[in-house]
């Protein structure tokens, strides 16, 4: 079989009615909704089913939303396989992009769904609070050589604190910081050869150092979380780096906040140490279309399809990846 990796998709990946067909085919995937909204002490699942659109993409609900709904996939997943008596893949990495990494967390043993909901509620809190006073803002940059990265930084660095939060694939970046060297930089991106620059909705400048009083605070919320070294090794954010222990991973919980999320030397970790195939475990298909641009003789699919049964798509049948 395939060596192969589960990724977990981040915030922007949430849509209304993630993980309503899956939970009403599945009981698996409904046992781990039920789990996660008794976690939270209210219905995260009716929010993700239901909506409106604009309280599911609040961070704070957004976020345990992901990560309930991502678990419920990888449970539907195990429970398929095991009535088609396909034996289940063990993956040889548990990647997760920016929160997703709580998802890839609980996946790989390292904390259980209801710490992580509950975690990942209190991230959002903690973000939001982060950097009261200054301005934040994100910007995403389309076709712009790496090579010209120090320069769009250092349009904005006179007017604030500016960094790259995000190399999601060639040519596609994202930018965080303060607002007015976040606009700065995307008044002069084309300049420097860019497609265009566009602002995001968002209200925090997430993997910045706006966020320092966030990781300050999720230190401390993590401190007494019990944390068990990972089943399979995790693949760290801003470095690509192989996490194998429980400190290891509580460490980049609270690292990520501050710092970039490299998902291009992620890819190119995993595909280097062998993966040939990603499966992407969780709502929409972000991932996988950032990972065929980024390592393009890669099998990537994800698990996401509205039009199988379910909700879900089945790889792995007879010991080969479903293509998509």
């Amino acid at each position: 079989m395939d060596r192969i990796a589960f990724v977990f998709p981040g915030q922007g990946s949430q849509s209304v009615g993630m993980g309503k067909a899956l939970a009403e085919h599945s009981p698996a995937a409904a046992a781990i909704l039920a789990e996660a909204d008794d976690a939270l002490g209210e219905s995260i699942s009716r929010l993700a089913f239901e909506g409106p659109a604009e309280q599911l993409d609040l961070t704070i609900n957004a976020q345990p939303a992901l990560v309930a709904v991502s678990i419920a996939y990888l449970a539907a997943l195990r429970e398929r396989w095991a009535e088609a008596g396909v034996t289940a893949p063990e993956p040889a990495y548990a990647a997760g992009h920016s929160m997703g990494q709580y998802s890839a967390m609980v996946a790989a043993g390292v904390i259980s769904l209801g710490d992580a909901v509950r975690l990942v509620r209190e991230r959002g809190r903690q973000m939001q609070a982060s950097g009261q006073g200054r301005s934040g803002a994100m910007a995403a940059i389309i076709g712009l050589d790496d090579a010209r990265i120090p320069e769009l930084l250092a349009l904005g660095r006179p007017n604030g604190s500016i960094t790259v939060a995000n190399r999601n694939s060639p040519g596609q970046i994202v930018i965080s910081g303060d607002r007015a060297a976040v606009e700065a930089a995307v008044a002069g991106v084309k300049e420097l050869g860019a497609r265009r620059g566009i602002l995001l909705p968002v209200s925090v400048a997430a993997h910045s150092t706006l966020m320092t009083e966030a990781a300050d605070g999720m230190k401390r919320v993590l401190a007494p979380i019990a944390f068990a070294a990972p089943a399979v090794p995790l693949i760290a954010n801003a470095d690509a780096r192989s996490i194998t222990t429980a400190d290891g991973a509580r460490g980049e919980l609270i690292e990520h906040l501050t710092r970039g999320v490299d998902w291009v030397a992620a890819v190119e970790r995993m595909t280097a140490d062998g993966v040939t195939t990603f499966v992407e475990v969780g709502p929409g298909k972000v991932l996988t279309g950032l990972i065929k641009r980024i390592t393009p003789d890669a099998n990537a699919v994800a698990v996401d399809e509205p039009t199988a049964t379910g909700g879900i798509a089945m790889p792995f049948i007879d010991g080969t990846a479903v293509t998509q």
